[in-house]
């Protein structure tokens, strides 16, 4: 991974970040809206699964404690990983990971996901948090995390639709 650099998002880098987020996402919520009640997905994505991760993706961009670094290849971004510090919690945690579609499966979420400890456990915290969902389309997710040597915290969410 030597030809590679992480250097920190600028403003400038928006637009890439969220086409790669909308690619990388694609197939996930292909599977999650068949996974998830109707109407609970419905009210998250009244406007489509793309036009909310674009907007949560790019709140996240805009939140000033949040950082956010790029895995560029040359000038093109081929990954990114957004990360925040609670100091009370003595806590890292991993808001997004995102990887070009066509990158996926070469160790580069790893490479992220170590850079994103290294910068939380130079900030003098003791451990790191991520979280994803429970449907197939986030398993790959869930087992990289669980081969990083991460432990699950069983969350359980439950929705009803009102009448």
């Amino acid at each position: 991974m030597t030809d590679f650099k992480i250097i920190p998002y600028t403003s400038g880098h928006r637009s890439a970040v969220l086409d790669l987020t909308l690619a990388a996402w694609s197939p996930v919520f292909a599977r999650t809206r068949h996974e998830v009640p109707g109407f609970v997905y419905d009210a998250f994505y009244p406007n489509g699964w793309q036009a909310r991760q674009a907007e949560d993706v790019g709140a996240l961009l805009d939140r000033k404690e949040v950082s956010v670094w790029l895995l560029m290849d040359s000038q093109q971004l081929i990954g990114f990983v957004g990360l925040q510090l609670h100091p009370e919690d003595r806590m890292g945690a991993i808001h997004i990971i995102g990887v070009a579609p066509d990158r996926q499966g070469q160790g580069l979420g790893r490479c992220l996901t170590q850079f994103a400890e290294a910068q939380i456990r130079d900030a003098g915290m003791s451990m790191v948090m991520v979280e994803t969902v429970g449907d197939s389309g986030h398993a790959p997710a869930r087992a990289a995390y669980e081969a990083y040597g991460f432990q699950r915290w069983p969350v359980a969410r439950y929705f009803k639709k009102l009448q």
